[in-house]
């Protein structure tokens, strides 16, 4: 009886982690057609999706023509930006986006950013994506892009850099985290 209680106690906990596992799916690349804005992408993406049409059509010219401040890229990479995780909310139906997306996604590459510490949200006019994973993130406009370190927020952008460099603005927010970090070491 004892062993036909454990296998049972067993088979029951493997079934509802099974079942817990299979109700948090992540819908990716989720792509809707509107009835003014023609397509639009909702929800999780991954930067594949910028590169088909229609919207390499603005992505494409924007990565390509962007010239990077090397300076601000060099020290980018000295103050490891790649140890950082990054929230970008935008939406496929704005002209920010269309403009600053690309040109994120072009020092992220030349940084050696890794993909999996960027996490891509796209969403409708009223800042909205279908399952809400917008949410955490009290997003006002399109794009914001979050710089975390260890979970928490320690900048964003918000539509446009401030700056005018996307890079530059992306560097004063980690020098400052940085200096931060150096003052609690003394």
């Amino acid at each position: 009886m004892k062993n036909f209680t454990k296998i049972f106690i067993t088979a029951s906990t493997l079934l509802l982690t099974v079942q817990s596992c299979q109700s948090q799916k992540v819908v990716v690349n989720r792509e809707v057609e509107t009835t003014n804005d023609g397509k639009m992408l909702l929800g999780h993406q991954t930067k594949d999706q910028l590169l088909k049409a229609p919207y390499s059509e603005w992505y494409s010219p924007q990565h390509s023509d962007y010239a990077i401040d090397q300076k601000a890229l060099a020290e980018l990479k000295k103050e490891k930006l790649n140890s950082y995780n990054m929230v970008l909310v935008m939406g496929t139906w704005c002209e920010d986006s269309h403009r600053e997306v690309p040109r994120l996604f072009k020092i992220l590459e030349a940084t050696g950013f890794p993909d999996a510490k960027l996490t891509m949200i796209a969403v409708n006019r009223k800042y909205e994506a279908p399952g809400g994973e917008e949410g955490p993130y009290n997003i006002q406009r399109v794009p914001t892009i979050i710089v975390q370190k260890y979970g928490k927020e320690i900048g964003r952008i918000i539509e446009t850099p401030t700056s005018g460099y996307l890079e530059r603005d992306l560097l004063e927010i980690i020098k400052k985290d940085n200096s931060s970090i150096k003052d609690l070491l003394k």
